[in-house]
């Protein structure tokens, strides 16, 4: 089984904050939200809250999208393209996209796709999560849970905080752009 990191690695930039753009232009209400982000990131920053407590802030966005589902279609509609070439030619309907942006943000998209998804549980209505980020061990915590003495193939990401699932894997890949290197050959 082949698993995958979203953002940055099959999708060219980082989901969650094209969706936040996407949001602001079509709502300009939820421009609000974004004094309780930059006060979530200030408190992040001097550790005062977690990374999870600073994405719940972040996503308060959301309270100013009226119709979610019409949205989440929409910005697929115009993003879907960024899904990386390479990835389109490799792909197998039995891999997992493993991630930390929200689940309702990118299931739209992994279903289309027809792959599994694992990613962080964010209310789509409120932005309060419902359990930890999915990001470094939590996404091996994660992935164990819903498969039990899973044997990874091949993983593809393009972060060191995916070093813990690159040790578990039997064949691990970087991915700068469209360059896929072996995990071990990157730069450190």
């Amino acid at each position: 089984m082949n698993v995958y990191d979203f953002d940055g690695t099959i999708y060219n930039g980082d989901s969650t904050v094209d969706f936040w753009k996407y949001s602001l232009i079509r709502h300009p209400l939820a421009m609000i939200s974004l004094f309780s982000a930059v006060f979530g990131l200030t408190l992040y920053l001097f550790g005062v809250v977690t990374k999870t407590g600073f994405k719940q802030r972040f996503y308060k966005f959301l309270k100013y999208i009226p119709d979610i589902e019409l949205e989440l279609s929409r910005f697929w509609d115009k993003h879907e393209h960024k899904i990386k070439c390479w990835y389109l030619t490799k792909k197998k309907r039995n891999d997992i996209i493993i991630s930390a942006s929200p689940e309702f943000l990118l299931k739209p998209v992994c279903d289309k796709l027809e792959v599994f998804l694992i990613a962080s549980k964010v209310d789509k209505y409120t932005g309060i999560y419902t359990g930890e980020n999915c990001y470094g061990e939590e996404k091996i915590r994660r992935l164990e849970a819903e498969y039990p003495n899973i044997k990874i193939d091949s993983f593809y990401s393009d972060s060191k905080s995916d070093s813990p699932l690159a040790q578990i894997s039997r064949d691990a890949y970087w991915v700068s752009g469209d360059e896929i290197i072996p995990w071990h050959k990157r730069r450190k």
